[in-house]
């Protein structure tokens, strides 16, 4: 389950002496999309997740290769198969002054299971949390999870007292209409604080003089504005205005390679860019075809697969900056990738599929899609809905900003998806995350599976074999369980995995910055030149 560190993270060193600190500095960093909810609970999303990371901290945290390392548990044990215990850092605050302790960590365990969380699954529902005493703290499980914690570095501690005293004690949905507290105020542990908070508009954060952590970032406060407009963001970065955007269009990545004072720090993500269809309904939510549901017919999934052709996508619409997949993980996290193949884009086969599924003129159904979540996530959409019209599909695209298209699509918003784009990063780096939120049956409440699966794709083998891969300490085994999973899923055409995007980040060269496979903007490692 080793992943090698030169594919999990790139430094850019862009001075070419070395160079101590003299000073803090202000950073500038836009980015394609807004940052809405600050309550870390809200959103299950790297770049949130990234944000959010400045101010709140796990028990566990991911370095600069994605290992795991200890933050507000300082050690960890399994003192049986089912029960793992956390000891927890002492002498560290909130930002508002109040002790961290067990209690704010069997507080926290609640709330991101509760109704409303998009971060369930990161701990089972049936998971029991104790407080030993005030720095220890017990998870007992009804079943071994080796890998409990894998997930935990984005699952964030909040402050108990804090969050009853401001009536939010009770995570805010990503499909809330109006604002609750902690959607609009935070108080973490970590190397910042956040001063102000405009949704969509900025957010500055300024330095925790108070970290328990010594700094190894120099900047005194981060300025985040959103800017959609990919010349806009380009512009913004060559002028000076930012120092940081994320993501650079692939079409501009010669042009700031090509200036004076910034350059793209590029390298693999483990992300997989995927579309899905909804498998569960009786009738679809968005067709003009009543009464049935075509995608529960495995020859009119096979046929969209088919007339996806993945290498027009890697070369007309990402420039080459793509990695076409077989699978819904990146070959990094699966040896046994290289056993799968993808099925040949042919548009004559998936016309004749159609026919043969009894839709010989096809029909209609709406797509949903970001337009400001994935590297040209709208323009991928675009040339889907362009290759879907050759085999006689008419498809309506709805592309929306990301806060609206996860308030629709995603479990809070009762899965309101018919056809859809999402990406997935296993946040474990672990193949049955995979298996589990996206691929995993949601047909059971009592059980955190299927947290991701909009489409509703379920059987009960992979469900048995997830089960089986989870506590399988042997990793040759593991392998091929998750091997005969993923062949289960790719012969019933579950998901139609498009490719891995390449990370392209705009770095003034004023800064150094590390970049981790996870698309992650983390400024705690930054340093900015006067």
């Amino acid at each position: 389950m080793s992943v090698r560190q030169s594919l999990f993270a790139a430094t850019l060193s862009i001075v070419a002496f070395t160079w101590v600190p003299a000073s803090a500095q202000t950073l500038r960093y836009a980015n394609q999309g807004e940052l809405k909810s600050l309550d870390p609970y809200t959103l299950n999303e790297s770049t949130t997740h990234g944000h959010l990371g400045h101010v709140y901290e796990g028990l566990i945290a991911r370095d600069k290769d994605l290992k795991i390392i200890p933050a507000l548990a300082e050690s960890w044990e399994t003192p049986e198969p089912t029960r793992w215990r956390f000891h927890l850092r002492k002498n560290v605050k909130f930002h508002n002054g109040d002790p961290f302790t067990a209690d704010d960590v069997v507080f926290s365990a609640n709330r991101v299971r509760a109704k409303g969380s998009n971060l369930q699954a990161y701990i089972a529902a049936d998971t029991n949390v104790v407080k030993i005493d005030d720095h220890t703290v017990d998870f007992i499980l009804t079943s071994p999870n080796p890998i409990l914690h894998a997930l935990w570095s984005t699952w964030y501690i909040m402050d108990k007292k804090w969050a009853e005293a401001n009536n939010a004690a009770e995570p805010t949905p990503v499909a809330a209409t109006s604002p609750s507290f902690a959607s609009l105020h935070t108080n973490g542990t970590g190397a910042f604080t956040i001063e102000s908070h405009q949704p969509g508009v900025k957010t500055v954060f300024k330095a925790n003089p108070n970290w328990w952590q010594k700094p190894r970032h120099n900047i005194k406060e981060i300025i985040f504005t959103p800017i959609g407009s990919d010349a806009t963001r380009v512009a913004a970065l060559l002028s000076g205005e930012v120092d940081v955007i994320e993501p650079v269009p692939t079409q501009d990545i010669s042009r700031v390679d090509s200036s004076p004072n910034a350059q793209v720090l590029k390298g693999p993500e483990i992300r997989t860019i995927f579309l899905g269809m909804d498998q569960v309904r009786d009738e679809l939510l968005y067709s003009n075809i009543k009464g049935k549901n075509p995608f529960k017919d495995v020859r009119v999934r096979e046929a969209f697969f088919r007339a996806i052709d993945v290498e027009l996508i890697k070369t007309r619409v990402m420039r080459g900056l793509s990695t076409p997949s077989a699978l819904m993980i990146a070959p990094q996290l699966f040896a046994l990738s290289r056993d799968f193949t993808r099925p040949k884009f042919d548009p004559d086969g998936a016309k004749k599929l159609l026919t043969e599924a009894g839709y010989p003129d096809g029909f209609e159904v709406t797509m949903d899609c970001p337009n400001d979540r994935y590297v040209n996530d709208a323009a991928i959409c675009q040339a889907v809905v362009g290759m879907l019209a050759r085999i006689g599909v008419k498809i309506n695209l709805l592309a929306q900003p990301k806060a609206q298209y996860f308030a629709k699509v995603l479990k809070p918003g009762g899965y309101q998806t018919s056809f859809y784009l999402l990406g997935w990063t296993p946040g474990t780096s672990d193949a049955h995350d995979v298996l589990n939120n996206i691929m995993g049956c949601r047909d059971d409440p009592k059980i955190n599976r299927g947290e991701a699966n909009l489409s509703g794709y379920c059987n009960k083998k992979v469900d048995e074999i997830a089960a089986k891969v989870l506590v399988e300490p042997d990793t040759t085994k593991r392998d091929l369980m998750i091997k005969e999973a993923f062949e289960i899923a790719a012969k019933e055409f579950g998901y139609i995995p498009l490719h891995q995007q390449a990370l392209a980040w705009g770095v003034s060269k004023k800064v150094t910055l590390t970049q981790r496979a996870d698309n992650q903007v983390l400024f705690y490692w930054a340093t900015k030149q006067e």
